[in-house]
């Protein structure tokens, strides 16, 4: 996290949304990288987070069902996460029914036909042992290896003939999903504001809070994509 106005801006929307969701009520799901990183030791959490995390405890106390999915950012998650903060954690994604449709609900890291490389790194950095020996690593330490590494990662240096070719191959995917009886198909990840229809149901790229302040919005029949500040007084 930096201390720029726009990261500020883009946290008080943040907060303003999560805020929303606790006076209206509801299920909120986070499909992952809420976190710039995020490692859970012991006894120690990072303060740099302390306003989200503050809104996301008041939104549970407040009634609303919070449910995470995991970020290839923000994986490495132990008991505060899971069950202090949050109802409940699906590290792989969920498969849930709401008001008879059923939804798929990922983060979407690793699922590109291409993406072989990355499957393998991820598993080598969820493997028990490394997170182990990570462990043993002083807190700031730590945290300054991951922050410098996730600074380096820029999602807007892709071509647009990439992004396109990851929106068909991630479409595929989904009308294999809903051949098989999934109605809605929601993942993030890609930093994409999309929202496609397929034949045997909906899929949803979700975007970003960096760029769009984007959320799926289900309302009991329809689902659709929204940006907060735009639209969210219909809600």
């Amino acid at each position: 996290m930096n201390g720029s106005a726009s990261e500020a801006e883009k946290r008080r929307h943040l907060r303003d949304f999560i805020g929303h969701v606790a006076e209206t009520g509801g299920t909120l799901f986070i499909v992952g990288d809420l976190f710039d990183f995020w490692f859970e030791y012991k006894h120690v959490i990072p303060k740099a987070y302390f306003d989200t995390l503050t809104v996301l405890n008041e939104a549970k106390l407040n009634g609303v069902d919070l449910h995470f999915v995991p970020g290839n950012h923000d994986f490495w998650i132990r008991e505060f996460l899971d069950g202090t903060l949050f109802n409940e954690i699906h590290a792989d994604g969920v498969t849930t029914e709401i008001a008879g449709k059923r939804f798929l609900i990922s983060h979407g890291d690793g699922l590109l036909s291409w993406d072989r490389g990355y499957r393998m790194l991820r598993s080598v950095l969820r493997n028990r042992l490394f997170v182990f020996l990570y462990r043993w690593l002083h807190p700031d330490f730590g945290y300054a290896i991951a922050k410098h590494l996730s600074r380096n990662g820029n999602y807007n240096h892709h071509t647009p003939e990439y992004k396109r070719a990851v929106v068909t191959n991630l479409t595929e995917y989904c009308e294999e999903q809903c051949k098989n009886g999934i109605d809605y198909v929601i993942m993030g990840h890609y930093h994409q504001h999309k929202e496609i229809q397929l034949e045997n149901g909906r899929f949803l790229i979700l975007g970003d809070w960096i760029n769009y302040h984007s959320y799926g919005y289900f309302d009991g029949e329809q689902l659709s994509l929204k940006s907060w500040g735009a639209d969210h007084s219909d809600d």
